[in-house]
């Protein structure tokens, strides 16, 4: 007997997320002698509970597919939604009252650390009553801290995003012949893979961004001000990178001490202002010109900057979590094996999600250089290929053609 599919995605959005859906309706479609209808959760598991479903199968024709594949955003819309720990909750009865009524065969879900949770819970609960659903998780987060795989989609494309942004940033800030800093706040929270990947945006030896600080080391302000007089006696304009992150030897975020107060459904501070409070503090030290500039959503949104790599093997995950849930795999996430750099080489294959939710992959400490300013050539040579090859997106009246969910 046929089943049907489900598919959602949750968290922040990356620039290929919906490339990893284009993967999964694609290779459902493909299914067909096993899978009957396709649907997706408008806005996640939240939305799915409100009743909030589409009919994929009738309602996405073969040229839209095409344009979600390089659409931004999640065309499904998302939640940052957390489950009940407590596995008796009669909301997993309901979500299964539910599965049933539309003859759900196979979930999958399209997220980061918290969506795996949520994978991790649905899976187990579907365990404890005998239920045959089989449950995947597809990784995506431009983070890249998810454990047990060599990356994440949607980290290529935000790294190659930065490294393009800051290298323009550098040349804008070097046109005057005075001392100046500035300060780039790019996203990360407890790993800095995504600020570390500003190191692409130097041409040469010595070259901006001449100081990269990682939330894996603790910030020191003073510190910081030493650094910056020293690196400005050879250097007039410097660029700093900092992940939003960063914090001091007591675990506090350097942002508290300006406006980081919220929190999120999962307890995580909502965190913004790092920057604006290092240009105060360069204000308050030094007597020279400074900026900051933070590139918020910018860094996950944009498709001008897409990466091939990243594209490709966003599309390749949902594909396989497709077919591992074909063949009866359940509670796993598609993971990455890195073969090789050169010539860059990949497997993909399946993780228990147990393994990998409520965790965080940071980068090696031994990749962090220069009394925690700079980062190595292994990581270098880890992000390089993960930026590579080009995609043209549709235009129409110069403008890009996206997917919208009607």
């Amino acid at each position: 007997m046929k089943k049907n599919l489900i598919v959602g995605q949750s968290g922040g959005p990356t620039a290929v997320i919906n490339s990893s859906l284009y993967g999964v309706i694609s290779e459902a479609f493909q299914s067909s002698d096993t899978i009957d209808n396709i649907y997706g959760m408008e806005n996640g598991i939240e939305g799915f509970l409100k009743g909030s479903i589409i009919d994929i199968t009738h309602k996405i024709s073969n040229e839209e597919l095409e344009a979600i594949k390089t659409t931004p955003g999640a065309y499904l819309g998302s939640c940052r939604y957390k489950l009940p720990e407590d596995l008796e909750d009669e909301v997993y009865s309901n979500l299964f009252t539910a599965f049933e009524k539309l003859n759900i065969g196979y979930f999958l879900y399209i997220g980061g650390n918290d969506s795996m949770d949520t994978v991790s819970k649905l899976a187990r609960y579907a365990n404890s009553i005998n239920s045959t659903i089989r449950i995947i998780g597809i990784p995506k987060t431009i983070d890249n801290d998810l454990v047990h795989t060599d990356h994440t989609p949607g980290y290529g494309s935000a790294a190659k995003f930065v490294a393009y942004s800051v290298r323009e940033i550098a040349l804008d800030a070097s046109i005057y012949d005075t001392k100046s800093v500035t300060i780039v706040e790019i996203m990360g929270r407890n790993a800095g893979w995504l600020t570390a990947a500003s190191v692409l945006a130097r041409k040469h030896e010595n070259d901006n961004p001449v100081l990269i600080y990682l939330p894996e080391t603790d910030f020191n302000k003073e510190a910081f001000i030493s650094q910056l007089n020293q690196h400005l006696e050879v250097t007039n304009n410097l660029v700093v990178c900092v992940s939003e992150g960063l914090h001091d030897a007591s675990g506090n975020f350097v942002c508290e001490n300006e406006t980081c107060t919220e929190v999120d459904n999962f307890g995580h501070k909502m965190l913004n202002g790092c920057g604006k409070y290092l240009e105060n503090l360069v204000k308050n030290h030094l007597n020279i010109k400074v900026r900051s500039i933070e590139l918020n959503v910018t860094q996950r949104c944009s498709s001008a900057l897409l990466s091939l790599t990243d594209l490709s093997e966003a599309a390749i995950a949902g594909k396989t979590g497709v077919k591992a849930a074909l063949n009866g795999a359940t509670g796993q996430m598609v993971a990455f094996k890195r073969i090789s750099d050169t010539p860059y080489q990949l497997t993909y294959e399946l993780v228990d999600v147990n393994e990998i939710c409520n965790q965080e992959k940071r980068i090696p400490l031994e990749w962090i250089t220069k009394q925690g300013t700079d980062v190595s050539n292994d990581f270098i040579s880890y992000v390089q290929p993960l930026i590579q090859g080009n995609i043209s997106v549709s235009l129409e009246d110069g403008l890009p053609v996206f997917a919208y969910r009607k």
